[in-house]
């Protein structure tokens, strides 16, 4: 589904997420899009209470805070890492794994080869 029909059928934004927030975090979050992007299609798909991350299925999840996100990576192993604050294990062969972003500069050569993987999954 393509951003315009996502946003005919669904009463959230991606800017709603972003009201009431520091410009800080709509930086992190674009690092965050733009960086997927390199990888192929990329679909922002805002929930109530979260945006996905979408190529063929959901890859990642951004939830936005005053001055900071919470990024959801889908993974087919746990990471074992500091910058995971956060693990669920949701099926033999899928984990779910946060981690907080406070600036743009996080979004770094590490972060972007989970999401890669991630991507991978959702092809």
């Amino acid at each position: 589904m393509t951003d315009a029909v996502l946003a005919a059928t669904n009463p959230f934004s991606v800017q709603q997420h972003f009201e009431r927030r520091l410009p800080v975090v709509r930086e992190i979050y674009d690092a965050v899009v733009s960086a997927s992007r390199t990888f192929g299609a990329v679909t922002e798909d805002p929930k109530k209470t979260s945006i996905h991350l979408n190529n063929r299925t959901a890859f990642a999840g951004v939830a936005t805070r005053r001055d900071f996100l919470i990024l959801t990576i889908k993974s087919k192993h746990d990471i074992k890492n500091q910058r995971v604050f956060k693990r669920e294990q949701v099926s033999a062969n899928r984990w779910h794994l946060e981690t907080k972003l406070s600036q743009p500069e996080e979004v770094d050569s590490e972060l972007i080869s989970w999401l890669r993987e991630a991507y991978d999954l959702s092809i």
